[in-house]
């Protein structure tokens, strides 16, 4: 390892006073490490009205809405899907609306808000790689979705780092030992100012320069806190090219420490080898006949699982036990004629860029995509985790019905629920994989669905939020209009519905 910037938990010099996290919270992404996309939230109103800007601002006019609490503005891109803990909201965007004066041009930025009235308490400027759309995609900003414990958060930026933060911010002060934060949002050497607006960094762990990744147009994974440990996936891909494969023996998935950054271990499974585009998905935990293991999504197609307890490998380093592997691709996309089929093209392989969702001893997982690449071939999988001690795992069953798709899907009542790139809703038998029913929403989906006391939601490129009932009889409940698209998928914490759009977050409730 070459210089991890680390730091141990024994040089903090003081201690911050926890926040609370709530029952009804959604700390992170999926809301539980199981990453069901599934809210115990209950009372949303399905009468909704976004409202309409006052004349020449960017500000919604309040007096124009109902049943929102609370809008505010974010940049002018806004990927991430928000988290709700102890009182505040996180969510990623960029830098187009700048809430410092100083601080302008092109940079990730991480937002934390007031949960009751959405006022800004801080925010964390990360500059850009300077790669371009080839490993920091202009004016994306930041994809992740936090994970908050406690009093501390966690975060992948756009430059692949691993962050980690004190929720409060500098409100408190500067906890430490990292005082580097003037140095660490500047981008020509010069330090910025910081105040209490700004974010307060624990530690940073650099896993692209420090273990040679190559993120593809972006880093995009949410931590997964298991114990004292995170596991992250890399975003290591291939080139603009497409072709190449610049960091073929780069971990795709790692293990870092919670309390210090440190790399515990990485996967040996040889996914960079593979990779299609890049391991975007984040992982997810199950607690199998009291096994526990980390099911991930690989960019290379294939679900994997590993042990959380990391070994000392043969070469000399630590290392992820892998449990099993299957492959989410059926062979016939993969080859055709004894031939490998093409990658991006309309009947070929796809990576798993949705996220592993584990409901019980099975795994739900589905395969797809970056947008960019359009409509193609795609397949749900159910596997059982009970049967995959023989490293082979093997599906329950596959549906085909479902194309390419990123969003991840919600498993209750027996039902799935998973949306697809092209604009329909599909409600699956999660015992069968059979089809229940399909809605189209006629417009590009990117976010997942997310399902709450008895409703289905679902946002799509449009701008609209889509409502359903949940059950086996598709009925369309309301369509409510937020006129800018919405890539993230919709959250429920607290009996309160956050909805992104590209430019502004919206808290929904009576």
């Amino acid at each position: 390892m070459n210089n991890l910037r680390s730091l141990s938990l024994s040089l903090f010099a003081a201690v911050c006073t926890a926040a609370p996290t709530l029952a009804g919270d959604w700390p992170m992404w999926g809301g539980t490490p199981s990453r069901n996309m599934v809210s115990p939230g209950k009372g949303i109103p399905t009468d909704i009205v976004s409202g309409k800007f006052l004349p020449k601002t960017e500000t919604i006019d309040p007096k124009s809405t109902k049943n929102i609490r609370w809008v505010t503005k974010l940049g002018s891109q806004a990927y991430g899907t928000p988290c709700v803990a102890g009182g505040r909201v996180f969510v990623g965007t960029n830098n187009e609306s700048p809430r410092d004066p100083t601080q302008i041009g092109d940079r990730g930025v991480l937002m934390c808000f007031d949960e009751k009235t959405g006022a800004l308490l801080w925010q964390l400027v990360i500059p850009k790689v300077g790669a371009g759309k080839v490993s920091d995609w202009e004016y994306v900003g930041l994809c992740s979705s936090v994970a908050i414990e406690s009093d501390r958060g966690y975060v992948v930026s756009n430059r692949g780092e691993v962050i980690c933060f004190d929720v409060k911010g500098q409100a408190d002060g500067n906890q430490g030992p990292y005082m580097d934060e003037a140095k660490f949002s500047s981008v020509d050497g010069k330090p910025v100012a910081v105040s209490d607006k700004s974010a307060d960094i624990l530690w940073v762990t650099d896993v692209r320069n420090d273990l040679g990744i190559f993120p593809h147009n972006v880093s995009s994974c949410s931590p997964l806190i298991v114990g004292d440990r995170i596991f992250v996936a890399t975003s290591n891909g291939v080139d603009w090219s497409h072709l190449n494969i610049p960091a073929p023996f780069a971990p795709a998935l790692i293990a870092v420490d919670k309390n210090t950054g440190k790399l515990l271990g990485e996967e040996t499974s040889e996914v960079s080898k593979r990779v299609l585009h890049a391991s975007w998905s984040s992982a997810a935990y199950a607690n199998v006949k009291g096994k526990p293991m980390i099911v991930w999504g690989g960019g290379d197609g294939w679900c994997y699982g590993y042990d959380t307890e990391p070994y000392a490998h043969k070469d000399g380093f630590q290392a992820l036990k892998e449990l099993f592997r299957y492959d989410a691709d059926p062979v016939e996309y993969r080859t055709k004629n004894g031939q490998p089929l093409k990658y991006a093209t309309h009947d070929g392989p796809s990576e798993i860029i949705a996220t592993v969702v584990v409901d019980g001893d099975r795994a739900y997982m589905a395969i797809g995509q970056d947008p960019e690449h359009g409509d193609g071939v795609g397949m749900v999988s159910c596997i059982d985790l009970t049967a995959t001690g023989d490293l082979s795992g093997k599906a329950l069953w596959t549906n085909k019905t479902v194309g390419r798709t990123i969003s991840t899907p919600s498993v209750v009542d027996g039902l799935i629920y998973q949306a697809e790139y092209n604009g329909n809703i599909h409600c699956l038998d999660a015992k069968t994989g059979k089809t229940l029913w399909m809605h189209a929403t006629n417009s590009r989906i990117w976010s997942s669905t997310l399902v709450a006391d008895g409703k289905v939601y679902c946002g799509n490129e449009d701008g609209e939020l889509v409502i359903l009932q949940a059950g086996r009889e598709k009925k369309l409940l309301g369509k409510v209009e937020f006129f800018t698209p919405i890539y993230g998928s919709p959250v429920i914490a607290n009996d309160t519905l956050y909805v992104t759009t590209m430019t502004h977050l919206f808290a929904v409730g009576r």
